[in-house]
């Protein structure tokens, strides 16, 4: 692995999790109370070896730098150990990043410096355990160019990913990208297809003539999925990587890219034994936390209802003060006030729930103030009156700059 750089793509606008992506780029976005989205790939890399980071960012990147700088300051320059944020520069084109292939063509000066053997790319807002270094191994065995990570999925999920045809020895002898009818099924499983996870790993020299390539052909979109992995099927060794998950149980991977799927993934931490685990030493999640008290929870008296939270993640610094929290995701210092209720939501850190108030099937984000009183989640079109966003199924987003009452500071952290 020490000839591996790792260059992991964070740069996209996020716009199918606005509001939460109003102030920060998506890989910044709080996730399991504690973590950020792109914490999830950066333990995959230490986890799995990977000791040289480049991370490309281009959108409202401030929040996610400063992350990357108090949390991620973790390993060793004196041995050629980094993790380092480049921010688009224009360096050989006029234009922003184009595509993702653009983007590391863009940076390509930033990787050959490094001289490494290998590249492995990665999205920074994608939920899985990997250890990268398997996939190595078998790029390595194979005489590979290209090694593509691919999951099975369901046959009728095909529109959603980009698809490989792979023969009886793994080498991809076709791809699709979101092809309204699936191809060729899966070697691995004949009841499913094999889909890209958008983890590439090349030997360099193949990266450097297919990105330069890439870059002369005007009627290229400029993306790994869309042109570069289906030109090069004729000419390079392409091989499939199935995915093996450390959670050592079943497969889990998510593209957090909405709304709905960044909920689900957060919900499902919740559960009595998760598929994705936050809680497993054998391959643990790293992140940054400012120093908080301990999470308090107070009002036993009896004849009251008692500050109580079950089947939930609460962070440190959360307050729990004659409330109850049910099967939802508590980031730092929370509070919940007396009489009120909170079920399945996602509460992002500094927001204080008024007395008597109602939250159900919500996401709010960070130092919102919900007054005394109120109920959220159980009239869509209610909430809509009030300015929230609301998804078609009903999922509520309050934003910071989506109330008219004046937001709680009182808990605040200066990181967005």
């Amino acid at each position: 692995m020490k000839d591996v750089v790792a260059v992991l793509l964070a740069g996209g606008a996020g716009e199918r999790l606005y509001p939460l992506t109003r102030e920060r780029a998506k890989p910044a976005v709080p996730f399991g109370g504690c973590y950020r989205i792109i914490d999830v790939t950066l333990s995959n890399c230490i986890n799995s070896g990977v000791r040289r980071m480049l991370i490309l960012t281009q959108y409202k990147a401030l929040s996610l730098n400063r992350h990357i700088r108090e949390g991620w300051n973790i390993l060793s320059p004196e041995l050629g150990e980094f993790i380092e944020i480049l921010p688009p520069t224009k360096r050989v084109s006029e234009h922003w990043y184009r595509g993702t292939a653009d983007a590391l063509y863009q940076n390509l000066h930033s990787i050959t410096v490094e001289a490494p053997g290998y590249v492995l790319v990665l999205a920074g807002d994608h939920i899985y355990k990997m250890n990268y270094a398997l996939m190595l191994n078998q790029h390595v065995q194979t005489g590979a160019d290209i090694t593509v990570a691919t999951i099975q999925e369901k046959p009728a999920e095909s529109y959603r990913f980009g698809v490989a045809d792979i023969d009886s020895q793994g080498l991809i002898v076709g791809f699709e990208e979101k092809p309204a009818v699936a191809g060729q099924r899966s070697p691995y499983n004949p009841n499913t297809i094999s889909v890209s996870m958008g983890i590439y790993l090349f030997s360099t020299k193949a990266l450097l003539e297919l990105l330069c390539r890439d870059a002369e052909d005007p009627n290229s979109s400029h993306d790994f999925g869309k042109d570069i992995i289906p030109r090069t099927l004729d000419q390079y060794r392409v091989f499939s990587f199935d995915f093996i998950d450390e959670n050592r149980k079943e497969l889990y991977w998510r593209d957090v890219g909405t709304l709905e799927a960044y909920y689900e993934a957060n919900m499902d931490l919740v559960a009595v034994e998760p598929v994705f685990n936050l809680y497993d030493q054998h391959w643990p999640i790293r992140t940054y936390q400012r120093q908080y008290p301990p999470a308090k929870f107070v009002f036993a008296q009896e004849g009251r209802r008692m500050g109580i939270a079950v089947d939930s993640i609460v962070s440190p610094g959360c307050i729990v003060s004659g409330g109850r929290v049910v099967n939802s995701v508590l980031s730092h210092a929370v509070r919940i006030n007396s009489y009120s209720e909170v079920d399945s939501a996602i509460i992002f850190s500094g927001v204080n729930v008024g007395r008597y108030s109602r939250i159900r099937r919500a996401i709010i984000e960070r130092d919102v103030d919900i007054p005394e009183n109120s109920e959220v989640g159980f009239d869509p079109d209610e909430d809509r009156t009030r300015g929230y966003h609301v998804t078609e199924s009903g999922l509520v987003v309050i934003g910071r700059d989506d109330q008219a009452t004046e937001q709680h500071r009182g808990l605040s952290y200066a990181a967005s």
